[in-house]
């Protein structure tokens, strides 16, 4: 049997009731009683605290780390600001995405998190870098908490006074009880939000902390992945992997001008020439978001079609089911680029064809504190 990596938090959250499961070689809680539906509501009212300890943390020091971590992602680190952090994209030779990560400008060093199932090739990915003179640095003594809905910032600023002053996508240190907290002020759920990084022997005093403010509920794997459907935001292994184009994968506004064909620093990323030519001509295929007629959910591998018998296959769903602050079910796949918002389009579910309409992307609006 195969042994899977615990956080910090494993005992609190079976001690509020969590069912647990694999993902991404780790046991995280999937659901508390609750439920997904109650937990993503909550979420989107309130306030919900997910464990994403498992999640990777890695610092890059030395002169030039910004430049030479541009030779990997193309997106504009030179440009970024201290105190700021971006998105950004690993690419492959052939253009594909390796992950997406966040990387934070901390001033005398950069702060990158990366996805549980890829942070070990992200890693060693960034070992090139060590010629360079570049120390990789890979967080192992901190775990990391996302609090996130519309009460999240009034709930963290009891804690951590200032905190209420950060503007989306900020980073910033604050003391809690005499240990450094690193902040930052994003998320995956398409509401205002901040992911925590604390010192692993204290974390789970922070999560309990947290979680006696009236505001808040722990929530699991089930609703963040409803949440982030319901946002528009795509999740790697799945809207996209190493075979995905940034531009098929609705990702084209994480490359600058600067990076792209013409800018300043244009290149120099693995597969730059692939990628640049897809931006110029646009994208042949991209993501693009589904409501398919009824209450069924389409889920990842329902193939969609051009017409309700026969037909030309368009493309495979990739992300799909219910949402809940929608009232229905949602999906997304990377279709035709050339099919409109409106259209109707045929997704097969268990033999029959269902209805389903183009509809732009995100099916929920964010509020981000800009």
């Amino acid at each position: 049997m195969a042994e899977f990596r615990r956080t910090t938090l494993y005992d609190l959250h079976l001690a509020r009731g969590a069912k647990m499961v694999p993902f991404a070689g780790w046991e995280m809680p999937v659901q508390y009683p609750m439920g997904v539906l109650n937990e993503h509501l909550h979420t989107r009212s309130h306030a919900g605290l997910f464990d994403v300890s498992h999640m990777g943390q890695v610092i890059l020091r030395g002169p030039g780390a910004a430049e030479a971590l541009e030779g990997l992602v193309p997106a504009d680190i030179t440009g970024l600001a201290e105190g700021r952090q971006r998105y950004g994209l690993f690419t492959n030779a052939e253009g594909g995405i390796l992950d997406d990560l966040m990387i934070a400008n901390k001033g005398d060093h950069l702060l990158l998190v990366v996805n549980a199932a890829c942070a070990e090739q992200d890693i060693a990915h960034l070992r090139q870098l060590e010629a360079q003179g570049i120390l990789v640095e890979p967080v192992t003594d901190r775990g990391l908490l996302a609090l996130q809905g519309p009460e999240a910032e009034a709930v963290l600023a009891r804690l951590v006074p200032g905190a209420q002053a950060m503007k989306f996508m900020d980073v910033a240190e604050f003391d809690w009880q005499g240990v450094t907290l690193w902040v930052s002020r994003s998320g995956y759920t398409g509401e205002d939000g901040f992911e925590i990084s604390v010192p692993e022997d204290r974390v789970v005093a922070f999560a309990e902390a947290l979680l006696a403010e009236p505001e808040v509920a722990p929530i699991g794997l089930g609703a963040r992945d409803s949440l982030r459907l319901e946002a528009g935001m795509p999740l790697y292994g799945h809207d996209m992997d190493a075979r995905t184009l940034p531009g098929e994968a609705g990702l084209g506004w994480s490359i600058p001008k600067v990076r792209r064909t013409g800018g300043a620093r244009e290149g120099g990323f693995p597969g730059a020439d692939v990628i640049l030519d897809e931006l110029a001509a646009g994208p042949a295929r991209s993501r693009m978001g589904l409501r398919p007629e009824g209450r069924a959910p389409i889920r990842e591998g329902v193939g969609i079609f051009d017409a309700a018998e026969g037909g030309a296959g368009l493309g495979k769903v990739c992300s799909g089911g219910f949402g809940p602050s929608v009232g229905g079910p949602v999906a997304m796949a990377v279709l035709p680029a050339g099919l409109a918002p409106g259209a109707t389009l045929w997704a097969e579910l268990r033999g029959k064809r269902i209805p389903v309409t183009i509809t732009p992307l995100p099916f929920h609006k964010p509020s981000y504190k800009r």
